[in-house]
């Protein structure tokens, strides 16, 4: 069974709920100095609220203060008061810089010499 309601009604459940998930998520997007909000994401994308500019090219998502991925997006579609965006490419971004050469599993971690 499923309820119908009037479009006022509908337009306040989808605030709402959009309002309990921008509450809920720690979850951002910055982009051209900017950061906004995403309520929630997917393997292969995030959604924003509706009135979220409309964003493409290159951003950098954060949980927080922790930068997670920098990402190539771009929009895909409106539906129940969420602008969803899609990823081209997002590439994990790493505390430690990229090595260029293979570090053997028994290596010395550090030296240590006899002072004496």
């Amino acid at each position: 069974m499923e309820a119908i309601f009037s479009k006022e009604i509908q337009a306040g459940l989808d605030k709402a709920r959009v309002a309990s998930l921008k509450r809920a998520s720690r979850l951002r997007v910055s982009a051209g100095g900017k950061i906004h909000p995403i309520l929630r994401m997917w393997k292969s994308g995030f959604a924003m609220e509706a009135e979220a500019p409309s964003l493409r090219g290159r951003v950098d998502l954060y949980d927080g203060s922790l930068h997670l991925m920098q990402c190539l997006i771009i929009a895909s579609d409106d539906e129940n008061g969420e602008r969803r965006y899609e990823f081209k490419r997002a590439t994990a971004v790493s505390q430690a810089p990229a090595v260029d050469f293979e570090i053997a599993d028994d290596a010395p971690v550090g030296l240590i010499e006899d002072t004496r």
